[in-house]
C-alpha cells in the first residue's frame, strides 16, 4: 500500500491552525493523499464530521453541520456535486477501513443484506463485513437493482472482490444465514477452501456417504433438548457438496422450539459459537440505520449515487466504532443483568466523537482523530 508523505510545512501549518477540519484532513491525508487532492480530502473531513454531529444522511442537515465559513446553501451544492459527479473509488474506501481494523488477520467474515423502501423503490444492499468482539466492520458491498435474495453470482463476485483486494489467506471463515445456500455457492467455497458456517433450513435433505441413507437434516439431531447443541461426526453431502453439520435447539421469535442447523466446511464443533457472531452484522445495520446515521432516510434512489453515500458513511462508521472500542478498553460499558451492554460500542463512540466536535478542545480532538489513522 502506497501512502503519500506531505511536506512538513503543510502538516505543521494545518495542525497549528487549531481548526478541527484541518486536523482531520491531515489525518485522512496520511492514507488518501496520493489518490485525492486536498480539496477532496477536506470535503471528506467536513462530511464525516458533520454526519457524526447531525447523525442523519439528510444533505440539508449535513450541510448545516459543515465546520466551514461557507453558507449552508453553498455547502449543500458541494455535497450534491460530489454525489452526482465525483467518481469515487470504493475500493479505496474498503482498503482504508481494512487498514483501521483493530486486529490482525485471519478475519471472520459475515455476509448479509440490508434493505429498505423509498416510496415504491426497493433499496437492497449485499454487504460483506469483518466481525470482531461484538462489532462488524462493513468493507465491501453491492447495490442490487432488485427486491429479494442475492444470486449465487452476486455472492461470488463479492467474495472474489475481497480476495482480489486482501487475499484468501486473510479469511478465517465466512458466516451467513439461510439465504446464502445453494449447490453452486457451496461448490465455490469448497473449491477455494474457504471455511464457512452457514445456517440451512431444518428440512434440507442430507445424504450420508457412510451408509447411503438420505434423511432430513433435523432427523440427525432429534435427541437435542432446548438450548443444547451438538455436531454430527461424519461427513455428509448437502446440495451435492461434502460438508459437516451441527445444530442447536432454540426458541424462535414466537417462543416455539426449532432447530438451528449449520453447514460447515470443517470444524463443526466450533460452528455454534462462531455462527452467533453473524449477528454482529445485524447490529451494524441497525447502527447504520435507525440507531445511528439513519441511512434509510436518504431520498437517493440512483444506485451509483447511493453507493457513494454508503461508502462515505462507512468511513464515519469505522471512526465511531474504533473510538467506542478504545473507550470501552479504558472505561468498560456496564453489563446489565441480562448479560448485554447498557449501550453499544457504536453509541459509546458516536457520543464521544460528537462531543469532541462540539467542544473547543483541539488537543482532545487531535486524540480523537487518531482513531482514523492507519499508522
Amino acid at each position: 500500500m502506497v501512502r503519500v508523505v506531505f511536506p512538513i510545512q503543510f502538516l505543521t501549518m494545518n495542525i497549528k491552525d487549531n481548526n478541527k477540519i484541518n486536523v482531520l484532513s491531515v489525518t485522512l491525508a496520511g492514507f488518501f493523499g496520493e489518490s485525492m487532492n486536498l480539496a477532496r480530502i477536506k470535503f471528506f473531513g467536513l462530511f464525516i464530521s458533520a454526519l457524526c454531529k447531525v447523525q442523519t444522511v439528510c444533505f440539508e442537515r449535513i450541510a448545516a453541520g459543515f465546520d466551514s465559513n461557507a453558507k449552508v446553501d453553498s455547502s449543500l451544492r458541494r455535497i450534491q456535486r460530489f454525489i452526482s459527479e465525483y467518481v469515487l473509488d470504493t475500493d479505496l474506501i474498503a482498503r482504508f477501513v481494512f487498514s483501521l481494523l483493530p486486529h490482525k488477520p485471519p478475519y471472520r467474515l459475515a455476509m448479509d443484506r440490508t434493505n429498505w423502501k423509498f416510496g415504491s423503490t426497493d433499496i437492497n444492499i449485499l454487504v460483506l463485513a469483518i466481525v470482531y468482539k461484538g462489532v462488524a466492520f462493513p468493507l465491501l458491498f453491492t447495490m442490487m437493482p432488485k427486491f429479494g435474495n442475492s444470486s449465487t453470482q452476486e455472492r461470488k463476485d463479492l467474495m472474489d472482490h475481497f480476495i482480489r483486494l486482501f487475499g484468501v489467506e486473510t479469511i478465517e471463515c465466512l458466516l451467513a444465514d439461510r439465504e446464502f445456500i445453494g449447490q453452486d455457492w457451496l461448490e465455490y467455497l469448497n473449491h477455494l477452501g474457504i471455511s464457512y458456517h452457514i445456517r440451512i433450513r431444518e428440512n434440507f435433505w442430507v445424504d450420508i456417504p457412510r451408509n447411503g441413507h438420505r434423511v432430513k437434516a433435523f432427523w440427525l439431531f432429534t435427541h437435542l433438548r432446548n438450548n443444547q447443541h451438538a455436531f454430527y461426526r461424519q461427513i455428509v453431502r448437502i446440495k451435492g457438496q461434502l460438508c459437516y453439520l451441527s445444530a442447536s435447539k432454540v426458541r424462535n421469535k414466537k417462543g416455539l422450539p426449532e432447530f438451528q442447523i449449520i453447514v460447515s466446511y470443517n470444524k463443526p464443533e466450533y460452528a455454534n459459537p462462531l455462527y452467533r457472531e453473524r449477528w454482529q452484522l445485524e447490529c451494524a445495520f441497525k447502527a447504520l440505520k435507525s440507531s445511528g446515521f439513519n441511512i434509510e432516510k436518504t431520498h437517493l434512489t440512483d444506485l451509483d449515487r447511493l453507493k457513494k453515500l454508503f461508502a462515505l458513511v462507512l468511513v464515519a462508521f469505522a471512526w465511531v466504532y474504533k473510538a467506542g472500542i478504545h473507550l470501552d478498553s479504558l472505561n468498560p460499558i456496564k453489563i446489565k443483568r441480562h448479560g448485554r451492554r447498557a449501550k453499544s460500542l457504536f453509541k459509546y463512540g458516536l457520543n464521544y466523537i460528537a462531543n469532541m466536535l462540539f467542544s473547543n478542545d483541539i488537543g482532545k480532538f487531535k486524540e480523537c482523530c487518531k482513531f482514523l489513522s492507519c499508522t
